[in-house]
């Protein structure tokens, strides 16, 4: 199998002061949080918003193992929805002394280019920053954090910097060339 080099970008916001707005989008754009862990759910809006950028690393999880980390305190999902119709999603998941991270972040492909990723991603990062006021017990987030790489969306670095992210950390490795697997198996042309 051949491989490929890809770049990852690591992110951070180290204050709520960071975060930088985008303005909304037009029309009926609402992001909701999804409350109740489903993995059906989920897995639907991972392989949607992945598929054609070779999001590969869930699609072997079980149910079992979705909803276990569903399920973890604090793990959250928001959900953009254009007039109803899921656009795309924010996944936060909070870690030691403090840190939230943005695990996941992207737009189903017909919704792209809509002006919705800044406000989804603005929105949610707010999300991070407040994450403790609604899971009691939990250490306020000192810092918000992600990753980006080669392999997403050419306009992806561009909005995690105008949203206030600063680069901390670059990384270059090797890794095989998958074929692009969409949201479900065959969807997108190798």
């Amino acid at each position: 199998m051949s491989s490929t080099p890809v770049t990852t970008w690591s992110l951070e916001q180290t204050s709520p002061a960071d975060l930088l707005p985008a303005a909304a989008p037009d029309g009926d754009v609402r992001i909701v949080r999804a409350e109740v862990p489903s993995p059906e759910f989920s897995r639907f809006l991972y392989a949607s918003v992945g598929g054609d950028i070779r999001w590969t690393d869930r699609l072997g999880w079980t149910y079992a193992r979705w909803q276990e980390f569903l399920e973890r305190p604090g793990v959250e999902t928001w959900v953009a929805y254009d007039h109803g119709t899921p656009a795309g999603y924010v996944e936060l998941e909070p870690q030691d002394e403090g840190a939230v991270e943005i695990v996941y972040f992207g737009l189903i492909p017909a919704f792209r280019g809509r002006r919705i990723g800044g406000h989804l991603l603005a929105y949610g990062t707010a999300r991070a920053w407040d994450l403790a006021e609604r899971w009691p017990g939990r250490t306020p987030t000192k810092r918000v954090w992600l990753h980006t790489c080669s392999k997403d969306g050419e306009f992806a670095m561009g909005n995690y910097q105008r949203r206030g992210f600063k680069l901390f950390d670059t990384k270059v490795e090797l890794e095989p060339d998958v074929a692009a697997p969409g949201p479900w198996p065959g969807a997108y042309p190798a």
